[in-house]
């Protein structure tokens, strides 16, 4: 990928080109989206650039609020949230706030969806004149891409809403999934969400295998997601001649190997070239274990009532229990294939909650899924959940490459 040079240069070029600073001349308030520690955004060069062209407009800093888009995920407090921010002057100017999503009053009902979710949103953004979305745009394994409209929806939705589009009936649609926009009833879901909004503004980035700034626009969320997505592209679909009998794969370090939720991407993220009944060796280190209670609940209730039982549970909700879509997402990946995790920071009863072979040697693991495939071939991916091979005819695959 491309390395833009002088990176703040770069950004207020496109906040320049976006007309940042007009737009907040006719406004009082703003609230500034950021997505959570599970994505390496590069806020600390964003967010300066951002508040300062709010300040130049005449917005008082007591008027420019960041919220940290959790989704449901846990709050980031203190360091962390230092860390995330990536600047003590951003934390000194203005309020950063964590969203609760299990909070009722901290949202406004717009009401639901054509298919029938309903839409909370943290109030502290609908209400705000200038509403402003940074994200990172990325292959995602449910949404497509993120960045965009994901930071909004989940990011700053109500667990009804969550639930709600989280369901099996969304999850197991073949086509909720990486990199696919189109025919996603998700990412539709996601549009239909913005349409209730208003107007809304996004800065979106793309970065490179070093997480410096490949490209960064800013301008009406839907076409600056587009725009991102159209540049991502180039570089996060691979078309392949054929599938492999054994890949080898990541999670992508740090932040996104945290939790084993989070290696999920991982996993379904190599799919799209593993042969039926093949072998997959992901590793990830898994510094905060598996994930949520809710989701440690989930996996539990698949190992004990296996994939059958456990998806008989989930479709009978109407809403979903929170998390236990991730293992919907591993459901895919462990019912026609053997899956393998090298990790070193899970306990035994944790492990025993994967689904998966756990392993504690590297060398080890690598020995064991050979042996199991019998493979000649491998397919290595470095970074997992960034990059998104996917086995195509070579009509397809040369048509693709020329676009």
């Amino acid at each position: 990928m491309p390395l833009l040079p002088e990176s703040e240069r770069a950004v207020a070029r496109a906040l320049e080109a976006g007309s940042l600073f007009q737009l907040a001349k006719n406004a009082a308030t703003a609230c500034i989206l950021i997505c959570d520690i599970t994505r390496p955004v590069p806020n600390g060069l964003l967010l300066p650039a951002i508040i300062d062209t709010l300040v130049k407009a005449g917005m008082a800093p007591e008027n420019i609020r960041v919220l940290v888009a959790t989704g449901l995920h846990r709050p980031n407090l203190d360091d962390e949230l230092r860390e995330l921010v990536g600047n003590d002057r951003v934390l000194d100017t203005v309020r950063v706030e964590n969203h609760y999503a299990h909070n009722d009053a901290d949202h406004v009902d717009l009401g639901m969806t054509s298919s029938g979710t309903p839409v909370k949103l943290d109030r502290r953004f609908v209400e705000a004149d200038l509403k402003i979305v940074t994200g990172l745009v990325e292959p995602h394994f449910m949404a497509g891409y993120s960045g965009g409209r994901k930071v909004i929806a989940p990011g700053i939705a109500h667990s009804d809403t969550i639930t709600t589009f989280h369901h099996t009936r969304f999850m197991e649609d073949p086509l909720v999934c990486n990199c696919e926009l189109q025919r996603n009833a998700l990412h539709k879901e996601q549009l239909e969400i913005m349409g209730m909004l208003g107007p809304v503004h996004a800065v979106n980035v793309c970065l490179n295998a070093e997480r410096r700034l490949s490209s960064v626009n800013f301008g009406e969320v839907i076409v600056s997601h587009g725009e991102a997505v159209a540049f991502m592209r180039q570089f996060a679909e691979i078309p392949m001649e054929k599938r492999y009998p054994c890949v080898i794969t990541s999670s992508a370090g740090h932040p996104l190997d945290k939790t084993y939720y989070q290696t999920i991407k991982g996993i379904v993220s190599a799919l799209g070239i593993l042969e039926k009944g093949g072998s997959l060796l992901i590793a990830s280190e898994c510094s905060e274990g598996l994930g949520s209670p809710e989701f440690c609940k989930a996996q539990a209730t698949l190992v004990q009532k296996g994939i059958d039982g456990f998806l008989h549970e989930a479709r009978g909700r109407m809403r979903a229990n929170m998390d236990e879509w991730q293992t919907v997402k591993l459901i895919e990946a462990i019912r026609e294939h053997r899956i393998h995790l090298y990790t070193t920071g899970l306990s035994d009863q944790h492990r025993q909650l994967t689904g998966v072979t756990c392993h504690n040697d590297w060398q080890a693991a690598i020995r064991t899924v050979l042996q199991e495939s019998s493979a000649n071939e491998i397919a290595i991916i470095p970074e997992g959940p960034y990059v998104i091979p996917q086995a195509v005819s070579a009509p397809t695959r040369d048509a693709r490459l020329r676009s």
